[in-house]
């Protein structure tokens, strides 16, 4: 804890936001994704393709496994999350426009919006990431 006595002080609040989001992920959905929801139900999405079933099941730990990582990495403020991070919302960038090329449910001017709108978050979290490399 900080000296006000707040864990989530001395972080911009964009970090914060994204310590909740991977903490949310790490703690809450994802083990209710993996010892909870059907195999039927149970839907993955890598690098913009969608796998169901058994193959989303056993994917599903590694997704746990990166959400931790970056829930530690969020947490204690690491230097290589401003790497990394911004490795994971350019994943996500490509992501948004594969699924958007590939699924009947998407469009392209969907994919080129939600890819163009992640490829600018990543600008922005590279830049503001040097607060990783203050401490």
């Amino acid at each position: 804890m900080t000296p006000n006595g707040s864990i989530l002080a001395g972080r911009p609040r964009w970090a914060n936001a994204l310590l909740l989001f991977t903490a949310f992920m790490t703690f809450v959905y994802t083990p209710w994704d993996i010892f909870v929801k059907p195999v039927e139900q149970d839907q993955e999405v890598w690098f913009g393709l969608l796998v169901t079933g058994w193959a989303a099941k056993a994917t599903a730990p590694l997704h746990w496994a990166i959400y931790g990582a970056f829930t530690w990495g969020l947490w204690k403020m690491r230097p290589w999350m401003r790497f990394w991070g911004t490795v994971w919302i350019v994943q996500i960038a490509i992501g948004m426009l594969v699924w958007n090329l590939t699924d009947p449910r998407g469009t392209v001017i969907g994919g080129l919006v939600s890819g163009a709108v992640f490829a600018w978050l990543a600008r922005l979290y590279w830049r503001a990431g040097r607060v990783f490399e203050e401490s």
